[in-house]
């Protein structure tokens, strides 16, 4: 008898057929698992840098919009940040993106959709923030059309305000000093443009 029947049995060619179907298939299983994380990690990465991509890039020099940002900053310490969308000068159409603000790391980020709503459409949103963990303060977020001296809407602006639990405070009350500060900061923007213009 030769070695392989002694192996296999009577069939040793339907034994190593077998053994090399399972070979096959646990080679397939590894070859596709191997892909699939390939595959994974580089959509992980491109959502990474889509998330994190600018959209806009500020001049070098410091900005009209970015004054008032600090000016707004200074008088409101009951404020968290304050921030200003829109199409920049000379930027394509539809570029929206935040283009002054508490945060000049994000300045260039593109606006999210709730962003763009405003803008195109000129509604207000009221956001309390119920239930964010993401948040490390507590705080309350109007968004309301950002104006002109003319009353026209240029863009956006966003406040956070501080909001611990026992303020006592409303929407209404939140709306009230969102709308009050807005319609003061709007009498000193002459236009869209002049938020661009270099700072005196």
């Amino acid at each position: 008898m030769r070695n392989s029947d002694q192996l296999f049995g009577d069939s040793p060619s339907r034994a190593l057929k077998e053994i090399m179907k399972k070979l096959a298939k646990f080679a397939l299983v590894a070859v596709l698992g191997a892909s699939a994380a390939i595959s994974t990690t580089s959509l992980w990465v491109t959502n990474a840098a889509a998330a994190t991509a600018k959209n806009w890039t500020p001049p070098a020099y410091k900005m009209y919009g970015q004054t008032l940002t600090d000016e707004i900053m200074a008088n409101h310490p009951e404020l968290i940040s304050v921030t200003f969308h829109g199409v920049p000068p000379g930027a394509a159409p539809k570029t929206y993106t935040m283009f002054a603000g508490s945060y000049p790391e994000r300045i260039g980020n593109p606006d999210d959709p709730d962003d763009v709503m405003i803008i195109e459409s000129g509604i207000i949103i009221l956001d309390a923030r119920w239930h964010r963990v993401k948040d490390p303060v507590k705080k309350y977020v109007p968004m309301l059309p950002l104006r002109d001296a003319a009353g026209e809407n240029i863009g956006l602006l966003v406040l956070a305000y501080k909001n611990p639990a026992d303020s006592g405070k409303t929407d209404l009350d939140f709306l009230k000093a969102a709308t009050e500060l807005r319609d003061t900061l709007q009498k000193k923007i002459p236009s869209l443009n002049a938020l661009f213009d270099p700072a005196k």
